[in-house]
């Protein structure tokens, strides 16, 4: 099935450069100039992804993604000039699941789409039927999708999700940063270990007693993490 980008962004040149470079690979394309437009076509046509720019007169991408996700599940993948970590963490903040900096090649564009869907792909159906009590306060469970703390649903941005899930399906194993980043992000991201960073923090903030001090996620210093052995 074709899936359908929306391409979001003021610059009649970046629209046609990504449509060009999209339709080559097969997506139907549709574009949005502003960020006004780009709520209205999220709603009426309800694309597969948005690839939306961050610099736009009006309303810029940061609060139109804001406005996306007020309403809209879809996935988006912010494009900026700027790559400071400061903006990543806004967008990521905000709900966006990706970020490419200008300029960039159509190829990179292009893997970070196709890794962005499959992770959606892969979140959309249970992933597994049972619940797993990690202790007393924390529960996961896998038909619902509901993470529990002290009885209480937690909201999780769903890669905050697919993270945790891949945590509880290897408890006491030592995970490298590669391993996390290839199994929960896709072989793209193995290089991204600020995202992988940012994604624990966002974790142990929603799950952990005491963030600094952590109950159930160990960083084990230049390798990767490691999550309680809840089973022994």
């Amino acid at each position: 099935m074709t899936k359908h980008i929306l391409i979001v962004d003021d610059e009649p040149r970046m629209r046609r450069f990504v449509r060009m470079n999209l339709e080559l690979e097969g997506f139907q394309v549709s574009e949005a100039s502003d960020g006004l437009e780009a709520i209205r076509k999220v709603r009426d046509e309800m694309p597969a992804l948005v690839v939306l720019d961050v610099e736009m007169p009006h309303l810029d991408g940061f609060e139109t993604l804001a406005e996306i996700r007020r309403t809209f599940p879809v996935p988006v993948i912010m494009l900026t000039v700027r790559g400071e970590e400061e903006e990543r963490i806004k967008g990521l903040d905000l709900g966006a699941d990706d970020y490419v900096t200008k300029p960039f090649s159509a190829r990179e564009l292009v893997s970070r789409i196709n890794a962005v869907l499959r992770r959606v792909q892969l979140s959309a159906p249970a992933e597994r039927s049972s619940r797993i009590d990690v202790d007393e306060r924390l529960s996961v469970d896998f038909d619902r999708r509901e993470v529990l703390v002290n009885g209480e649903p937690v909201k999780m941005r769903p890669t905050e999700y697919r993270l945790l899930h891949y945590f509880v399906q290897n408890p006491g194993r030592l995970l490298s940063r590669e391993q996390l980043l290839s199994s929960v992000w896709g072989p793209e991201y193995v290089d991204d270990t600020q995202i992988l960073r940012l994604y624990v923090t966002y974790l142990r903030q929603k799950i952990e007693p005491d963030p600094s001090n952590p109950r159930y996620i160990f960083n084990e210093r230049g390798v990767g993490y490691r999550f309680v052995d809840f089973k022994r």
